[in-house]
């Protein structure tokens, strides 16, 4: 039976307000635990769009897979970061059916042109042809993948070094590179300010890509859980945003109750022997 993906549909789209989207910046959270439960949670929570990460979590492809099937049919948009900008890992995750990625550390053009060339199927890239193995073309079932296929793919890349700041006008000008997302806590790091993220350089750096991505026409991002960073970023042209964490979000959650059980002295500690 032949069936139909969206090319309207990407992440890309939605940041073009395609999608009947307000026109406003787009708020998301990471998905890390690894869980197709949790990341259904997630999904069902009325936020814009999920990251699942893979560069500093515990997913493969089976995770990915499960997590990617668990959230389909909410409306959210969900995104997959790779590990590294690799052309067999992006070809991994496309067959899965990843639409929406976001490849980390991209430093350079040249970078930049690397992962968008492996999204795309020759002779525009040098994604590996295995539609009728995989679940990106439903098994052969959607007619005309290999034709259509970049039209169902959004990529975004992440700037998160100095040298990526320095580049990120010429990044942005590379074709293929739907958005721009901004990682201040490997900046900082880049910078010499290791865990000082909100330090004023870093702070600046992140501004300075806002308004190179804003001069140039193409959405960015940034990464921020601290709500007054976050509205600040937001005020100065990010047009979607990372607040938080499905980890760190059961981690405080968990503090919290045993601050106010037991920390609190609310809960006597008895013996059962």
């Amino acid at each position: 039976m032949p069936l139909h993906l969206e090319p309207d549909n990407t992440f890309r789209d939605a940041l073009r307000n395609q999608n009947g989207k307000a026109d406003r910046p787009l708020a998301g959270m990471w998905v890390c635990s690894g869980s197709p439960l949790v990341a259904e949670i997630c999904a069902g929570s009325g936020l814009d769009w999920l990251l699942v990460d893979a560069e500093h979590s515990p997913n493969g492809l089976e995770s990915i897979l499960a997590q990617l099937q668990a959230t389909h049919g909410y409306p959210v948009h969900t995104l997959i970061r790779p590990p590294v900008n690799d052309t067999v890992v992006i070809k991994q995750y496309l067959d899965l059916g990843a639409q929406n990625l976001l490849v980390p550390m991209v430093n350079s053009v040249s970078e930049a042109e690397a992962a968008v060339a492996a999204t795309r199927y020759p002779p525009q890239g040098v994604r590996g042809v295995g539609s009728a193995l995989a679940r990106a073309a439903r098994w052969n079932r959607v007619p005309d993948y290999l034709a259509r296929a970049a039209d169902t793919v959004s990529v975004t890349v992440q700037i998160e070094s100095t040298s990526a700041v320095d580049a990120v006008e010429d990044i942005l000008k590379v074709d293929g590179v739907d958005a721009t997302f901004i990682g201040p806590s490997d900046l900082a790091a880049s910078m010499g300010l290791l865990g000082q993220q909100e330090h004023p350089e870093v702070r600046a750096a992140v501004e300075h890509c806002l308004a190179a991505a804003k001069k140039a026409g193409k959405p960015a991002g940034v990464n921020a859980f601290n709500p007054d960073t976050a509205r600040h970023y937001l005020a100065n042209g990010a047009n979607f945003i990372l607040v938080g964490a499905d980890v760190a979000l059961l981690a405080r959650g968990t503090e919290d109750l045993a601050s106010t059980f037991i920390h609190s002295g609310s809960v006597q500690e008895t013996a059962s022997y």
